[in-house]
């Protein structure tokens, strides 16, 4: 029992690490352009793109259609380290927080 309500707790704490997620936006009938939502750019129908967010989308006659292309889940690290984000490269890393010099080793999925 005691088992079951450890990985019950445990699997709760790892919700907020879940970054990956997809969306669909429907455009209205003979649409030539979809609106990137973050960036307010417009692409035209049949086009693909990554935004500064790294969301990556794509613009059909019907649809613009978008995914995190960071899509990671980190499911372990510890609270002396921290994840960055590099929208640059749409990469991240585990680092250790500012005064710890020891390693900072972390799982990830995806």
């Amino acid at each position: 029992m005691r088992a079951a309500v450890l990985v019950a707790v445990s699997l709760c704490a790892l919700v907020p690490l879940v970054h990956g997620y997809c969306f669909q936006s429907l455009l209205k009938k003979g649409a030539r352009y979809c609106q990137d939502l973050t960036d307010k750019n417009w692409h035209a129908v049949g086009s693909t793109w990554t935004n500064s967010k790294c969301i990556k989308c794509s613009c059909d006659t019907s649809s613009m259609d978008c995914c995190d292309s960071m899509g990671k889940v980190i499911v372990s690290y510890p609270k002396y380290c921290a994840v960055e984000y590099d929208y640059t490269t749409c990469t991240y890393k585990v680092v250790k927080k500012k005064g710890y010099k020891g390693p900072c080793p972390h799982g990830a999925v995806g």
